[in-house]
């Protein structure tokens, strides 16, 4: 990792990022748009060396799938359950059917409707990434979504790895397909003879699976565009470079173009968390990979003070935030753009991955600026309505047949004028 000053920070640090498109995944979607099935079976077989002969993922392997993990996994796997759903019940209650008298006789409403099929996609790669199944599925699954379908790569011994089937399983989920990649996004975005399309697609996955979601949303929706993750972690002379090492380490093992940031006031600090992440990440089995993205994109940020800190972290706009200082009160208020944020030296980001209820489907790229991450408000939708009295038209529609004049919109005139 490299220790800079705040004024060396080079100006495409707070840019967001292009990534160009590659053509192999239009490609790829407009051949599951006209071969179905086939261009998914091609597709595995190219991508992941497996033959598909059936895609569904049968009641049979879901159940045996919890003979093939642990207890343990699964009490785990039960309390992230428990806590993610009881975040997204809070955040559903903050909205609700209304109807509101805005004028004498005119009343204005918002109905809460479920979305009514969603896809969720969950990566497989080297690893099951269990938690992305749980955040993309129970907030669906709390906002009343009626129909949800999983799609994940076969990549453990030609099928889905049972920690997958058995969250799957736990969820109450049954509608689950041995498909990744940009095929799994085309599949359901469009449909297939197996798949069935959805209104709606949400989860992570590679800059493949991502420029897929990008090309067909608006035929679907999409939770959102995410890139490589991010951390940054404000820390004063208080903060435990033991502790902060390890965070950084944490993000930057995700993958090499992961992005791990330290901004701090005290150079002793971020020396002595530069020598530990060195020492850390001789002990780690991911070690290399963390390396790379330490090397390629990890910055200590030395800064005047915790204000200029806040600035840098408001114009960067990060993914994960972390606050490791002495006084987080002080400074929490002036934090705009972020994520989520973690407020303390015991509350590592790694808690927002997995069991603290909170969902880590998160905006990247400068994004944070604009959108907050995945919730179970992306589940349901607002429509409006009004009703009117005579009263109520008496009151609006003059001053409508007005505007429409204005606008030269005579047909919207007559439309009101007629009913006089």
């Amino acid at each position: 990792m490299k220790i800079i000053k705040k004024e060396k920070i080079s100006p495409s640090f707070f840019s967001y990022q292009e990534d160009p498109d590659a053509i192999i995944v239009k490609e790829i979607l407009d051949e599951i748009k006209t071969d179905g099935d086939k261009a998914i079976i091609k597709y595995t077989e190219k991508f992941d060396r497996v033959q598909l002969t059936n895609f569904k993922v049968n009641p049979e392997e879901i159940q045996e799938a919890k003979n093939k993990v642990s207890l343990d996994f699964i009490h785990s796997c039960e309390k992230a359950i428990k806590n993610i759903r009881l975040f997204a019940q809070q955040q559903l209650a903050q909205v609700s059917d209304f109807e509101a008298e805005v004028s004498p006789g005119v009343f204005v409403g918002q109905r809460v409707i479920p979305i009514p099929r969603v896809g969720v996609y969950v990566p497989g790669g080297s690893f099951p990434l269990v938690s992305s199944l749980l955040m993309g599925a129970i907030p669906a699954l709390v906002a009343g979504v009626e129909k949800i379908i999983v799609c994940s790569p076969p990549t453990f011994n030609g099928a889905i790895h049972p920690a997958i089937l058995t969250a799957a399983n736990l969820l109450g989920l049954e509608e689950i397909y041995r498909v990744g990649g940009v095929q799994a996004i085309g599949a359901m975005a469009y449909g297939t003879e197996t798949i069935p399309p959805v209104d709606k697609i949400v989860g992570p996955g590679n800059r493949f699976v991502t420029q897929a979601k990008k090309h067909v949303y608006g035929q679907v929706g999409i939770d959102l565009l995410a890139g490589p993750t991010e951390v940054l972690i404000i820390a004063d002379e208080s903060g435990n470079p033991e502790i902060i090492a390890a965070d950084l380490i944490a993000q930057a093992e995700h993958d090499p173009e992961s992005i791990a940031i330290l901004v701090t006031d005290s150079l002793k600090l971020g020396r002595e968390v530069k020598k530990e992440v060195q020492s850390q990440l001789k002990e780690l089995p991911t070690g290399k990979i963390a390396e790379k993205s330490l090397g390629k994109n990890g910055l200590i940020v030395l800064v005047e003070n915790l204000e200029d800190a806040v600035e840098i972290a408001n114009k960067k706009a990060p993914e994960h935030l972390e606050l490791q200082v002495k006084e987080p009160e002080k400074i929490c208020g002036n934090l705009k753009n972020f994520g989520s944020l973690f407020i303390g030296h015991l509350t590592c980001e790694v808690l927002g991955d997995y069991t603290s209820g909170l969902n880590h489907t998160l905006p990247t790229n400068t994004t944070a600026r604009y959108s907050g991450g995945l919730n179970v408000l992306d589940f349901v939708k607002l429509p409006t309505t009004l009703r009117v009295s005579q009263q109520g038209f008496d009151e609006i529609g003059p001053p409508a047949a007005k505007l429409a004049e204005i606008e030269g919109l005579w047909g919207h005139q007559r439309s009101i004028l007629r009913r006089k």
